[in-house]
């Protein structure tokens, strides 16, 4: 559960500087592109902000997926939060070099 709580919590970190660069871009060129990338980054960003809330927060969800969650289901779980975290950096490396 660390892992996973981790890695969303550092993808909503490099999701906000992410969507400050495209929409400072947007706004800057008013491209199709910039604000395709500023939407693609809010929604992830949301699903983000949502699984690091119910992993650390929700007193029920995060009880919940601490201990009934079948283990095959939580490590396929990180290993989708830890998947999205190297895209994601390596996003940002592209993004901001």
């Amino acid at each position: 559960m660390d892992v996973a709580t981790v890695s969303s919590g550092v993808n909503v970190v490099v999701l906000l500087a992410l969507s400050a660069v495209w929409a400072r871009n947007y706004l800057t060129f008013r491209s199709k592109h910039a604000v395709g990338l500023l939407v693609f980054g809010v929604f992830l960003l949301a699903e983000n902000a949502l699984a690091f809330y119910m992993y650390i927060l929700d007193p029920t969800l995060s009880g919940w997926f601490s201990t009934d969650v079948p283990v095959i289901a939580w490590r396929l779980m990180m290993l989708l939060h830890v998947f999205e975290t190297f895209g994601l950096v390596f996003l940002a490396w592209i993004t901001f070099d």
